[in-house]
């Protein structure tokens, strides 16, 4: 009898063994680390500190919906041009670096609900006659590559335009608008308007022809789970306040919901 409870004893202490491998495993693959994607010339949404800390609204938006969801998170500063092969890669779990939620994208990938009301925007020199885009006709006019604001010059001027100026991030179109190299850079509206902000001689023009856009986090196409709980997440911190407060920071004026 003494043999069997010791055998019953060991038997139930390996199964419980088990369990409690198997449960911290499982709870392992819960809280797998997720690497996000972003890049770091992009101010105010995600750029370099002093420190050289990814900071911005892009990554406090970020780091605000992982909290309520309670999702480990990694971000690594990815180049504009290979952010979209990371994530096709497996390189990255998800991209957040204002990316213009459009059908062309759709086709390949998902979105978040989208997180930033955004339109396109153009920067000129502050004694430039230029009041559309239409006006920019004949003009050579820097966008960044493969950006919203490159089809709409390519719709409006012809993809293969050598008026049309790429370049591999927004400092850079504006750093050659600076300096005379083109006549005007076109962008989205939140970091064309900072830029601005720091070079007295430029100036901002809103096209009121500038469809309404909105950026959304990118995941992979089928990745509902996922998709699911940034949706979840950025729900939350809608309602509990945390989206107007980061808003308020970055862009030092309250938040209006359209």
């Amino acid at each position: 009898m003494q043999q069997s409870r010791r055998i019953f004893a060991l038997g139930f202490g390996l199964v419980a063994s088990l369990g409690f491998t198997l449960g911290a495993h499982a709870q392992g693959a819960a809280a797998r680390e997720l690497t996000v994607a972003s890049s770091a010339t992009y101010a105010p949404f995600a750029f370099e500190n002093k420190d050289k800390q990814i900071v911005g609204f892009d990554i406090d938006i970020i780091n605000a919906i992982a909290k309520h969801q309670n999702l480990k998170i990694k971000i690594v500063n990815t180049p504009w041009s290979g952010i979209f092969a990371a994530l096709n890669n497996g390189d990255v779990d998800l991209v957040i670096s204002g990316v213009t939620i459009n059908d062309k994208r759709r086709q390949s990938y998902d979105f978040s609900n989208p997180y930033f009301a955004a339109h396109q925007l153009i920067a000129v020199p502050k004694s430039s006659t230029v009041t559309t885009l239409k006006d920019l006709a004949g003009k050579k006019v820097a966008v960044v590559n493969a950006s919203t604001a490159d089809d709409v010059a390519s719709r409006e001027f012809g993809k293969t335009s050598p008026n049309i100026r790429r370049f591999e991030s927004t400092p850079l179109i504006i750093s050659e608008l600076a300096g005379g190299g083109v006549d005007a850079a076109i962008g989205d509206n939140g970091v064309i308007a900072y830029r601005v902000s720091q070079n007295p001689a430029l100036k901002t023009v809103e096209d009121p022809s500038f469809p309404e856009e909105g950026f959304g986090i990118v995941v992979k196409k089928g990745d509902k789970p996922l998709q699911d709980k940034l949706n979840a997440g950025l729900a939350a911190i809608r309602a509990d306040g945390s989206y107007g407060e980061i808003y308020k920071k970055w862009f030092a004026k309250e938040y209006k919901a359209r």
